[in-house]
């Protein structure tokens, strides 16, 4: 991409990322190819889901943009700048990139309330803080993640709480430094189905109300039409089909697309659903 000074890239940008790892077997070696020449960029205020099956790469390349990982080729720029890989730029482009992990229960420290758990990624990125306006903040943000009243939830751990309440924790806590654009990876595969709506919900105000920027890993792509605005279909460590979200979903023009969507819901459906957009209906 070319930018000028009247032209300026804004966004999270990922440039012809790939992934290689190299596999050991005795004397033998091979290489696995798990992320090939992706490339997208995130604006403000806007979701891209990136769907694919267990194995696809997707997961990698979150890992990549939240800087959990290095790539072996292309890069990750922040607003036209190359994001870092260590030191206090790291810390910098980490306030504005945060990650919010498939297992809420996982990613949480059972031994810590959840009030420790949004304090210290305040404590962290904001030093200058007082130690009450640190807690205000805390308790601010389990407000806006609908823990509410946040006195009833701050003193708890992660184990006193549902797989959706952890994960609304998990959401508050990534918001803590500032952050602008949020990389969920299968935020709601391990929840229950009753509650995985809210969630995503959730995440849909927030982005509306903060203008944040969000890349939606999921192998789900019901959710990933009514939560994106844009899909990027991955199979084997590259993009085989981007657009639109209902494009994608209701006229998907690659093969594995169309595997993916039948496996996923009655063929008999999609196919008149496709009809009806042909047909303008």
């Amino acid at each position: 991409m070319i930018t000028t000074d009247d032209q300026p890239t804004t966004g999270l940008e990922a440039r012809g990322l790939v992934r290689d790892y190299t596999l050991r077997s005795g004397l033998r070696r091979s290489t696995l190819h798990a992320v090939a020449d992706v490339s997208f960029t995130i604006r403000p205020g806007r979701t891209i889901a990136l769907v694919g099956e267990s194995g696809s790469g997707k997961s990698t390349v979150a890992r990549i943009i939240a800087r959990l990982e290095t790539a072996t080729g292309g890069g990750v720029y922040l607003d036209g700048q190359p994001a870092p890989t260590r030191g206090s730029a790291l810390s910098r482009y980490r306030s504005h990139v945060q990650m919010v992990f498939q297992d809420p229960f996982a990613s949480l420290n059972p031994f810590h309330t959840i009030l420790h758990h949004i304090e210290r990624p305040l404590r962290i990125h904001h030093p200058k803080l007082s130690d009450k306006q640190i807690e205000d903040r805390a308790y601010e943000l389990l407000e806006r993640v609908q823990l509410t009243p946040a006195s009833h939830y701050a003193e708890r751990r992660p184990h006193e709480l549902s797989g959706g309440q952890r994960q609304r924790v998990a959401i508050a806590r990534a918001l803590a430094p500032g952050a602008t654009y949020i990389v969920a990876d299968e935020p709601v595969s391990m929840l229950d189905v009753s509650i995985r709506l809210g969630v995503l919900n959730l995440l849909a105000d927030l982005q509306r109300a903060e203008g944040l920027g969000v890349l939606y890993i999921t192998h789900d792509l019901a959710t990933a039409r009514h939560f994106s605005d844009e899909i990027l279909v991955m199979n084997r460590g590259r993009i085989v089909e981007r657009g639109a979200s209902d494009s994608v979903i209701l006229d998907p023009q690659h093969e594995y697309t169309k595997t993916l969507l039948d496996a996923a819901a009655d063929p008999e459906r999609h196919g008149q659903l496709r009809e009806e957009v042909r047909s303008g209906g």
